[in-house]
């Protein structure tokens, strides 16, 4: 399988200079050197990748992707098919978590639809990006088609466009879709070599017997499969259509110039996918949250990722990301704002 256009352009490296910059100013700030702790080095980070020496997180893109997943049919979640919908109409609403979060944070909202079960009750509001009433049951066949694929991908990279033409400092990407945990946990467990016991969690709330069904749907998912660790083959084989548009618009988002902050364990899946498919994406990666979800821990680990909040969130539609952008816009503002010794003239230590 190869990639189409969007997903093959360059991606731009990271500023050194303005990265050698924004250290040096950390070092003379009015503190003892690394007292601020990881709000120095986001705020450093942040410099190298958006090439400057004042960096900013004011203007925020969130994009979330919906979609449903066939595997529904297995009995795997607590909730019925008929959420996707109903959620998408609540975000438009404005009732949902990140609904609130992005009014609190003044970013823009979109959301995406990818393909539900049944019509969503709304579509004023939402962008209509629809590939097919949901991916097959990835227990029993492939989730997509490789023109699906495609599809799911170019959706992506198009929120990625419209977060470059709203000058975003910031992108981040949530999802909603009923069963995707059990995607999600599929595709982690072909991309690292994992049974699915190790990465199948509660998602919606299962119960201990719950996630004992939903490790065993993952492992004939996982044996229909084979060992094929590709990563596009492994989005069609085991995907769903959110969870690769995430790659696209991680991708999308890297090769425009744009900071990405990752949520939880789907979105990590999705980032992880694309890593493979794209190892200089991860320098665009910071990570906003460390999810209950269990399966987060171990691709966390396979990417080198130290996430900025550990607030025992899984709610996924990017909540947990949102929640952290005041922590980096204080780690913007004290590194614009902060006075030099020189400036103070404070006697630095000798």
């Amino acid at each position: 399988m190869h990639l189409a256009h969007p997903w093959q352009q360059p991606m731009a490296s990271p500023s050194a200079p303005h990265r050698q910059r924004a250290r040096e100013r950390q070092g003379q700030l009015t503190k003892p050197a690394g007292s601020l702790g990881r709000l120095e080095a986001l705020a450093v980070d942040l410099a190298a990748l958006q090439h400057t020496d004042t960096p900013a997180a004011d203007r925020i893109s969130i994009a979330v992707f919906a979609a449903d997943h066939g595997v529904c049919a297995e009995g795997i979640s607590a909730f019925p098919q008929a959420v996707t919908g109903q959620m998408i109409a609540n975000f438009v609403a404005g009732g949902a978590a990140i609904s609130v979060m992005a009014r609190h944070l003044q970013a823009r909202l979109d959301v995406i639809n990818l393909g539900t079960a049944s019509p969503a009750p709304v579509t004023d509001g939402v962008i209509d990006d629809s590939i097919a009433a949901g991916t097959a049951n990835l227990a029993r066949e492939s989730a997509m088609s490789s023109a699906q694929l495609e599809q799911a991908l170019a959706a992506g990279d198009r929120a990625a466009q419209r977060a470059a033409h709203q000058n975003a400092q910031l992108f981040i990407g949530g999802e909603m879709g009923i069963g995707n945990t059990t995607s999600a946990s599929a595709v982690a467990c072909a991309l690292l070599a994992e049974p699915a016991l190790a990465l199948a969690g509660p998602g919606t709330g299962l119960d201990a017997d719950g996630v004992s069904h939903k490790a065993t749907v993952i492992e004939r998912a996982l044996a229909r499969h084979g060992n094929n660790r590709e990563p596009l083959a492994v989005l069609a084989s085991l995907g769903g259509f959110e969870i690769a548009a995430l790659a696209g618009a991680l991708i999308g988002c890297a090769v425009r110039g744009i900071p990405v902050l990752v949520d939880g364990f789907i979105v990590t899946v999705a980032a992880l996918a694309a890593v493979r498919l794209r190892p200089e994406l991860r320098d665009w990666l910071l990570f906003g949250h460390h999810s209950r979800e269990p399966g987060h821990t171990r691709l966390l680990d396979a990417l080198n990722a130290e996430p900025v909040l550990n607030l025992s969130m899984r709610l996924g539609e990017g909540s947990g990301a949102a929640v952290a952008v005041p922590l980096i816009r204080s780690a913007c503002a004290l590194h614009n704002g902060m006075a030099t010794f020189a400036d103070a003239g404070v006697n630095n230590a000798e």
